[in-house]
């Protein structure tokens, strides 16, 4: 791995240690306890854009108590909605891999390339070592794509983190923290059009405590 690689792989494992320490909230209100579909384990939600343009994607599938949301879906631009609907399906894909403990999930592997896949895998494997998955609502704002040329592209968002919590895979027991500036994350991610059509994750930054991304 060289030193770039071991750079990006870092940051978001600690990014992703973080999760498992800092993020989510509680402010003090037992109504708000209950995770979000909790109660029906059973159910799945699939990623809406699976083989939607025509390429044979892998199916993402995550549990009822897993919610991601995605803030914009669309723009307009044909080329921009493409990287966004990719984005959001390596997030997913990144989840359902954490919640599998599975870091070389095939579907994570489908949206990451190179020092990408690499630090992919390793905020995968960070949660799978500390026997821990993922639970509550994350969700993601100002999504803003910025085309390079025919296949580069960047995307910057921001996530909030605030009523996701990282959950103890053996004694179901959820860790909650209070809500801090650190419950907000900006990301800024290289992506590449490979020649299937899909944009892959190539590079990616995160910023815990962003300014920002307050609310």
């Amino acid at each position: 791995m060289n030193r770039s690689t071991r750079r990006v792989a870092a940051a978001l494992t600690a990014s992703a240690a973080l999760l498992l320490t800092a993020c989510g909230g509680s402010d003090g209100n037992k109504d708000n306890d209950k995770i979000a579909g909790a109660d029906a384990d059973s159910e799945k939600s699939a990623s809406p854009s699976a083989s939607a343009d025509g390429i044979d994607r892998p199916e993402i599938k995550l549990p009822s108590d897993v919610k991601l949301t995605f803030t914009p879906e669309r723009t307009g631009d044909s080329v921009k909605d493409a990287v966004l609907r990719d984005n959001a399906d390596m997030i997913r894909a990144l989840n359902m891999a954490i919640v599998a403990g599975d870091p070389q999930l095939p579907a994570l592997e489908f949206y990451t390339e190179g020092e990408g896949a690499v630090a992919a895998r390793d905020w995968a494997k960070s949660f799978k070592d500390a026997g821990w998955t993922v639970t509550g609502t994350v969700r993601y704002f100002d999504r803003n794509v910025k085309v390079k040329s025919k296949d580069s592209a960047a995307i910057g968002y921001c996530a909030d983190e605030s009523k996701g919590f990282s959950r103890d895979v053996k004694t179901d027991e959820i860790k909650r923290t209070k809500v801090t500036k650190d419950s907000y994350v900006a990301y800024s991610a290289q992506l590449r059009k490979n020649k299937q059509g899909v944009w892959e994750l190539l590079k990616m930054a995160s910023t815990r405590g962003a300014t920002g991304c307050q609310p």
